[in-house]
């Protein structure tokens, strides 16, 4: 009798202890082997850049003692579908960078519903009113201080080779849709123009995709409408819409002592200074994957773990110039090589 008495008493405070949640059992934030969880997703999965912005976060996870989840979110629905899934393992934050950055209210919303944590990267999110949502917290390149960099090196060389400014002109290989980039190619031409270049000589070449074929389309455009230019300076977002650019170039004849390409992030160029005869792609800015990844991640993290919030904006205001000379070197300084 005893003994079931004391069954009966065990099973009834076993219906009065409540169920624990999935965070309560492991502490918030943590996932199922009791580490903080955070997911960092990424436009272009298969480009060096994000690449190896997931090395430098993968880094910071296993130093750290977090887990890291890495996504590839190519459109709208796979951003979504993302932060979803991240939600669902646990994750208690994100580092993203979309890949259309009008998808920010979504985003944010999306975010908050499953309670968790937002960092940008590289491209800031673009609100319903067109403007930069600058409450979300965000990590990136200064991108017309970059750009600004980039020109002030084109004109540097341009003079350098003795250039006639009658006998050369400028190709902006241009993607306006995107604000990042749009500021950086203002931000070339800017420092071209305060250097006493005409404007009149400055041609946009307005990309339709962000990809060397874009860049190459635009640019033959452009060389076909002034088939009087000697010399062409050639700015543009990124390496790829650069390179495209010199690639039209060179199908019209120019070879590298007439061209002066500087592309910006240092990490789709590296084949190109590895040919055996230079180019008309002279250099690029490298900027800093190591930072983009690591330091967004640890953001996260310690907004998570500590309850430390990051700044709302933090912005990296320079780039280490590199050419076919010391890109390997430079490189290997940021454990990139």
């Amino acid at each position: 009798m005893k003994t079931v008495i004391l069954r009966c008493a065990a099973a009834f405070l076993l219906l009065l202890t409540p169920a624990c949640d999935k965070n309560s059992s492991t502490g918030a934030g943590q996932g199922n082997n009791g580490k903080i969880k955070i997911g960092f997703l990424v436009k272009q999965p298969e480009e060096p850049w994000f690449q190896t912005e997931w090395k430098f976060a993968q880094k910071a996870a296993d130093e750290n003692g977090f887990d890291l989840v890495k996504i590839g979110a190519t459109d709208g629905e796979k951003v979504l579908a993302a932060i979803d899934n991240l939600a669902a393992q646990g994750a208690k934050g994100f580092v993203i960078c979309t890949p259309d950055v009008r998808l920010g209210p979504a985003i944010v919303a999306k975010a908050q519903q499953a309670d968790l944590k937002l960092v940008t990267v590289d491209d800031q999110f673009i609100g319903a009113d067109g403007k930069l949502m600058k409450d979300v917290h965000h990590l990136g390149m200064s991108p017309r201080d970059i750009g600004y960099q980039a020109g002030e090196l084109e004109i540097a060389e341009m003079k350098k080779r003795g250039w006639a400014v009658a006998d050369t002109a400028v190709c902006v290989s241009s993607f306006e849709e995107l604000d990042t980039a749009k500021q950086r190619t203002d931000g070339a031409q800017a420092a071209i123009l305060a250097s006493g270049f005409p404007k009149e000589k400055i041609y946009n070449a307005p990309n339709k995709t962000t990809d060397l074929p874009g860049s190459f389309d635009a640019a033959n455009v452009c060389l076909t409408q002034h088939p009087e230019v000697k010399h062409w300076l050639i700015v543009g977002m990124n390496d790829n819409a650069v390179l495209g650019a010199v690639r039209a170039t060179e199908g019209r004849g120019f070879g590298a002592g007439d061209v002066i390409g500087i592309g910006i992030n240092g990490t789709d160029c590296q084949s190109e200074f590895e040919k055996s005869a230079p180019t008309g792609f002279f250099g690029s800015l490298l900027l800093s994957p190591n930072r983009h990844g690591a330091d967004t991640t640890m953001m996260v993290y310690h907004w998570v773990k500590d309850g430390v919030e990051p700044p709302k904006e933090t912005y990296v205001k320079s780039a280490t110039f590199i050419n076919r000379d010391n890109w390997k070197d430079e490189l290997k300084k940021q454990g990139m090589l």
